[in-house]
């Protein structure tokens, strides 16, 4: 059938024809039926209904469709109305060439906003990383991005920049109420978290935190930064940190840079009773971490990116084959690598000072990357393997390589 006929009938009860779009025999105008061009020579009707704006059945499989879509092909143009679910794909009437079209699509659904943690609250999707922003620069930031539609903001008080936050949060004018607000527990500070969320607090002007984490698994002497404690490891700071919750001034707790083997420590000690709600590591495809993201998620703990671009200057934006993906969905890299960390199911925390790259950070929705792209993102590692964050800067070793923070 003619492809400016296809799907125009929303109020008539039609028929899908599966078959040559181009086929003069194919076309049934007069009949009521509406064609979707398929495979040549292989003709199969199914009836549909209209329910909840437009709904098909196929097969008995009831589909919901939420936005159209057209693809050209050689032989013929494809227009159909795209599934919510891809329940297509399996369906044994519909042709191979078919199914191929099918299972690249996109349902272009919405990304979710938050991550239900294992508390029951809810992370956002995408906040503003304030790690190596410049002294002066990152309260116009944190206003910028809170006025951009961000409701999460990350900090740490080894970044030296929660003040600043604390007043971009201010002169944004949004509620605190609105906002996500993590910080972190330094190294030197874990034989004093109470004093540690007491002076963060301050610096923050605000009386809670959404999510206080333990920076690193490293308990460093506060008398010399340089050596770990003997009589204290991170499992007696967690231990500290767990008495927090209580008192109102966080409402959930973490860590970050935890491979497998310090939290199967943390996990199984004694002292732990509450698992922790999220990880904080570096995540992105020069670093996908597979095992580790895996492990978090079998343990009922989200993982949350740092660094999902890479960090400044990423070689991730050079590559050619992100430039040319990235070329053809319209999108820059960064989008394209935010949108991979999104679908992966972690939230992200790109890090920018420039206004226009910030409201671009957190422009992912109306578009998405298909199962094949996302596998040609996770295979950027093979090649192009590295590490923003090491640990040999710190008297204790942190990553333990394959099968524990890989």
């Amino acid at each position: 059938c003619h492809h400016t006929n296809v799907i125009e009938a929303w109020d008539r009860e039609p028929k899908f024809v599966i078959g040559s779009s181009y086929s003069n025999t194919n076309r049934h105008q007069n009949d009521g039926e509406d064609c979707i061009g398929t495979d040549r020579n292989r003709l199969s009707t199914v009836r549909g209904r209209r329910k909840w704006g437009l709904t098909r059945f196929i097969n008995n499989v009831e589909l919901p469709f939420q936005s159209s879509l057209t693809l050209n092909h050689p032989n013929f143009l494809l227009s159909f109305m795209l599934p919510v679910s891809r329940a297509i794909p399996r369906i044994p009437s519909i042709t191979n060439t078919a199914r191929r079209f099918f299972s690249k699509t996109n349902t272009m659904a919405p990304i979710s906003k938050t991550h239900k943690l294992n508390t029951g609250a809810e992370i956002p999707t995408v906040g503003l990383g304030t790690w190596q922003s410049k002294p002066g620069q990152v309260e116009k930031a944190v206003e910028a991005a809170l006025r951009a539609g961000y409701t999460h903001i990350d900090t740490a008080y080894a970044y030296g920049n929660e003040k600043e936050v604390g007043q971009g949060i201010k002169a944004s004018g949004v509620p605190r109420e609105k906002i996500w607000l993590t910080t972190k527990l330094d190294n030197d500070w874990h034989k004093h978290v109470a004093e540690a969320i007491d002076t963060s607090l301050k610096n923050l002007d605000t009386p809670y935190v959404d999510l206080y984490l333990m920076h690193w698994p490293a308990s460093l002497d506060k008398q010399n930064p340089k050596q770990v404690y003997n009589d204290w490891d991170f499992v007696d700071t967690w231990r500290e940190m767990q008495k927090l919750v209580d008192t109102g001034k966080v409402k959930n707790i973490g860590v970050s840079n935890f491979g497998v083997k310090n939290l199967e420590k943390l996990l199984s000690a004694e002292s732990t009773k509450i698992v922790p709600a999220v990880n904080q590591i570096e995540l992105h495809p020069g670093n996908p971490s597979p095992h580790l993201v895996q492990y978090l998620r079998s343990k009922g703990i989200h993982a949350s990116a740092y660094s999902p671009l890479g960090s400044s200057d990423s070689p991730l934006y050079k590559l050619d084959s992100l430039t040319k993906l990235a070329e053809a969905k319209g999108k820059t890299v960064q989008q394209v690598l935010l949108r991979w960390g999104v679908q992966k199911g972690w939230s992200v925390l790109p890090k920018s000072v420039t206004e226009e790259r910030i409201k671009a950070n957190i422009d992912l929705d109306g578009w998405s990357l298909t199962d094949e792209e996302i596998a040609q993102i996770d295979g950027v590692h093979k090649e192009n393997s590295f590490k923003v964050c090491g640990d040999d800067w710190l008297p204790v070793k942190i990553f333990f390589g394959a099968g524990d923070s890989d």
